[in-house]
């Protein structure tokens, strides 16, 4: 049995073989859609299935047959797993498989199976399994050790001599908190030659980088010091055609006010190929750290997220704030802190409650985030008392009102 002698570590090529899963809990709703993933034609066979297995199911993915286990079910194929919550079943799967010399993983006693599953990783066409005969705890921890070396640039997967990634990407650095970068962002941020970095970027991430990584600063304060967009445009082609991996690393996402998709442009018309890296955007994730949701039932059925760059009235305005005013769900404002009281005036005059529930969050997912609460007709004045500057996000709408009555009750105790 696996557990009691040393085992022999193999990749299976089950593209498009017969797996047979039996059992449809919460084994399965995990490594289905591995077997899944490499074209493994997978039956799952069980009396009742989870709803993700069921999903799995309908999707046509695999094929789920609700029934017993019976013998014979194993005809024809490669490889099983024995995932029953009855020990003698999966042990009768078992013996079954070793009499037709088909490796067989018992998932409730993994000593007991011909086959153990490792704690698998894939990273950049590199795959990798661990397998502590047995002890999945043991497994899962090297696994993700491995992985977080790797993503973090510790463990170099490209030798010298090999041909390195080239090209440009376009890397969503999240709201602040360097922890709220997508895990293939920090990924290809360790890969970087050089790196475009603009002011919202969070700085810790910079630190990460290597010595030999070029760091740009393409910083664009609002209302002060700008690189021009066309100067950022050239340097991320002029790099990239010197055979650089460039990564332009933004805040939030590349495409959310962030000016992103015109340096894709930019770069496809000079055959720069880009790779585009969504981050998580500070519209929806600086309100949900300060304890308010963009929607909420029975609350608020629509957001939108607005630019505030230019001012109502403004010729080079798209908004239509007078609409904005006559709609109930939640306004998400960014870069409208130094002209809230015009925003506010726009609003009530389109036909916002002065009494609207304003929330104004300062630096948000930072050490330093503050939060202000306030309501429409007065938040300009709050925004002036309570001294709050850029960057900043002000939530205007019902919702609003939730974090500082949850504040309230929690005694001020909701990150601020």
């Amino acid at each position: 049995m696996a557990g009691d002698n040393p085992v022999y570590l193999a990749g299976l090529a089950l593209a498009g073989r017969r797996v047979v899963v039996v059992g449809g809990g919460s084994v399965a709703q995990r490594r289905v859609p591995l077997l899944v993933s490499v074209g493994a034609e997978v039956e799952v066979i069980t009396r009742e299935a989870t709803a993700a297995v069921e999903g799995m199911a309908a999707s046509g993915h695999i094929t789920l047959t609700l029934r017993d286990y019976a013998p014979g079910d194993l005809a024809d194929a490669w490889y099983a797993i024995a995932s029953t919550n009855d020990p003698a079943v999966n042990a009768a799967i078992v013996a079954e498989a070793e009499g037709l010399r088909i490796f067989c993983v018992r998932a409730d006693n993994a000593r007991e199976g011909t086959a153990v599953t490792p704690a698998s990783m894939s990273y950049e066409g590199l795959n990798v399994g661990v397998v502590a005969g047995g002890d999945h705890r043991r497994s899962a921890s090297i696994r993700s050790a491995i992985l977080e070396a790797l993503q973090s640039g510790v463990v170099d997967d490209h030798p010298e001599d090999d041909a390195r990634r080239s090209g440009v990407a376009l890397v969503g650095g999240g709201p602040g908190d360097p922890d709220l970068i997508t895990v293939r962002g920090r990924r290809l941020l360790a890969q970087a030659d050089v790196v475009v970095a603009d002011r919202l970027a969070p700085p810790e991430l910079l630190a990460e980088l290597g010595p030999h990584v070029e760091v740009i600063d393409a910083s664009k304060i609002p209302y002060g010091r700008a690189m021009a967009q066309e100067a950022i445009n050239d340097t991320l082609i002029s790099r990239a055609r010197a055979g650089k991996f460039v990564v332009r690393l933004k805040g939030g996402d590349p495409y959310v006010f962030g000016r992103g998709y015109e340096e894709l442009l930019a770069c496809a018309e000079a055959g720069i190929s880009v790779t585009v890296v969504p981050g998580i955007t500070s519209a929806i994730a600086v309100p949900a750290a300060a304890g308010v949701p963009v929607t909420h039932r029975g609350v608020s059925h629509e957001f939108v997220v607005v630019s505030g760059h230019v001012p109502p009235g403004h010729p080079q305005s798209l908004v239509d704030w007078a609409a904005l005013g006559r709609m109930k769900g939640t306004i998400v404002l960014l870069m409208g802190v130094e002209r809230i009281d015009q925003f506010a005036t726009a609003l009530i005059a389109g036909g916002r409650d002065e009494t609207t529930p304003v929330t104004v969050i300062q630096e948000g997912t930072t050490r330093t985030q503050r939060v202000a609460h306030s309501l429409l007709g007065s938040v300009a004045e709050t925004v002036k008392k309570e001294e709050i500057r850029p960057p900043a996000i002000i939530v205007i709408g019902p919702v609003a009102g939730l974090a500082l009555n949850l504040a309230e009750t929690n005694h001020g105790s909701v990150n601020d």
